[in-house]
């Protein structure tokens, strides 16, 4: 079974920067598109960012466009995402696992906090 295990969370004051690692083990996951994921505090955990296998046809969420970029590196069996100009609202729990199914079970997430 994959486990995927995320991290680079942090606080943050708006307008920076952090980068995200979503690292899988048990199997590899460069057969999948990928995506990052966010839940919010009394929301539902919503897509904002999917990668393809081979990283070349990329989804973001509107709200994210211009902001974040997703990447990987199959031979690390990693999936980062890039998250420039931090707004107060991208203040979630961010998870990744496969899109449009998911078919891991999902990690603990790592939480980023935006704010002054």
């Amino acid at each position: 079974q994959v486990q995927l295990v995320e991290s680079g969370g942090s606080l943050v004051q708006p307008g920076g920067s952090l980068r995200l690692s979503c690292a899988a083990s048990g199997s590899s996951i460069s057969i999948y598109d990928m995506g990052y994921y966010r839940q919010a505090p009394g929301k539902q955990r919503v897509l904002v960012a999917r990668i393809t296998t081979d990283g070349r046809t990329n989804y973001y969420a509107d709200s994210v466009k211009g902001r974040f970029t997703i990447s990987r590196d199959n031979a690390k069996n990693t999936v980062y995402l890039q998250m420039n100009s931090l707004k107060p609202e991208d203040t979630a729990v961010y998870y990744c696992n496969t899109h449009p199914l998911v078919r891991y079970n999902w990690g603990q997430g790592t939480q980023v906090t935006v704010s002054s």
